[in-house]
């Protein structure tokens, strides 16, 4: 009895895996069972019974009905259907020069080979979540542009800040820090205002824990935006930055903030054993589960310029380098860290972020406690300025900058591109 080719798309090869033994395109034998004359099939009619995935209309080949049983009789009985050919190898281009292949037992580039491939192997993932948004906040209604860091304002605290902050909630980032501009009519050298429980942080910290109960609300602690002298700590007649004194005041802000509802308190101010003192002020007025994220590493650096323009904290006189790091030094970090680890630290954060990698790496691998990363304003308003001179994609190079950050160890960043970063990674996730 003459038979017909009963198939032309493989049932059993690599590329067609899941797909099912009775998918196929052709014709059907005339008999229930396979004919062993269907055996004798030459090699060179199969051969034209190739079946490509790419020419079904709808990505789906057409089933024929045949049981597993039969599919398997044909292939044993030698009706092996082919699958397309492999392809050729692509041509190098004229003159490449003809070589012996290195003999290599190990080929890093083939595990990235492919996108698929990079994304498998990659390390270190990042995001929204790991975002701590800084917003600046002021006593007016208006949002102010801040000249230096483009894109970022001075927010009004019962509106713009309101808005910005459900922006931020929209796309993942549910964490903020917040710093204030206080009027000049309410600074002294002593600071005081920054424990005025009506003042304008405690404030803010009430209004958004009524509207977002589950907002986390990181607070800075330092005297310097409430300082008549621009500094961190109370200073001397002779110029000297007075320790203790200062310490009296910070802890005397940060219950002042807890009480508002803060949910972490961040001295900033690098005075000596102030981590301790105010642990023991929060736990004195039943704080206990307010958390600590201590500056640890802040250094005495240039790029905090913009955001002294944005809070108009400049120090009167002199400089603070007596008491934030020197830019030269890695093993003093440690010295610090320990401290603050013994003193009851809950995150140690160092500050600037991109250009001391090194010491975000060396807490990391020194510390079992959460590591921050403080990307500060001036690498954020070089980002910018490179993006509007076009001398950068300013949004691949910001999405490194934070990688970056997170590869050498950072848990949390804090970054005036949060709710930038989160929208692009919001955007690549649909």
């Amino acid at each position: 009895m003459a038979t017909t080719p009963i198939f032309n798309a493989s049932c059993s090869f690599p590329s067609t895996r899941g797909i099912d033994c009775k998918s196929f395109i052709g014709l059907r034998s005339t008999v229930s069972k396979v004919s062993v004359a269907s055996s004798r099939i030459a090699t060179s009619q199969r051969r034209n019974l190739v079946i490509r995935a790419s020419e079904s209309g709808n990505g789906h080949a057409k089933k024929l009905g045949m049981s597993d049983a039969e599919c398997e009789a044909a292939v044993a009985s030698g009706n092996v259907p082919e699958a397309p050919p492999v392809p050729p190898k692509p041509a190098a281009p004229a003159g490449t020069p003809i070589v012996q292949p290195l003999n290599l037992n190990r080929r890093p580039r083939r595990n990235r080979a492919s996108p698929v491939t990079r994304a498998a192997f990659q390390e270190t993932d990042i995001s929204p979540a790991n975002f701590v948004y800084p917003l600046f906040i002021h006593e007016g209604e208006e949002d102010t542009p801040i000249g230096a860091m483009p894109g970022c304002y001075r927010l009004g605290w019962r509106h713009g800040l309101v808005e910005e902050v459900a922006k931020a909630r929209a796309v993942g980032v549910n964490s903020i820090v917040l710093f204030p501009k206080v009027p000049e009519a309410l600074k002294n050298p002593t600071g005081d205002e920054a424990y005025n429980d009506n003042g304008l942080v405690p404030r803010t910290i009430r209004l958004l824990k009524d509207k977002y109960p589950d907002l986390v609300i990181y607070t800075d602690v330092a005297l310097d935006p409430y300082s008549s002298d621009g500094h961190d700590g109370i200073v001397r007649e002779d110029g000297i930055i007075m320790n203790d004194e200062t310490v009296h005041q910070l802890c005397k802000q940060a219950v002042s903030q807890a009480r508002a509802g803060a949910d972490v308190v961040s001295p900033s101010d690098m005075m000596d054993g102030r981590v301790g003192a105010i642990r023991a002020a929060l736990d004195a007025e039943g704080f206990q589960n307010v958390s600590i994220m201590s500056y640890t590493a802040k250094y005495a650096s240039s790029f905090y310029g913009p955001f002294r323009e944005a809070l108009d904290s400049n120090p009167r006189f002199g400089d603070k380098k007596t008491y934030q790091m020197n830019p030269a030094n890695y093993r003093e970090a440690l010295i610090e860290a320990r401290e603050d680890e013994a003193e009851g630290a809950d995150i140690l954060l160092v500050k600037p972020g991109l250009p001391y990698l090194d010491i975000i790496r060396l807490l990391r691998d020194k510390s079992p406690l959460p590591i921050a990363a403080y990307q500060v304003s001036g690498e954020y308003s070089m980002i910018k300025a490179g993006g509007v001179l076009k001398m950068i994609d300013e949004e691949k190079v910001m999405m490194e900058s934070l990688m970056c950050l997170r590869r050498a160890g950072a848990d949390i960043i804090l970054t005036y591109f949060a709710l930038q970063a989160a929208t692009c990674l919001c955007g690549e996730k649909r």
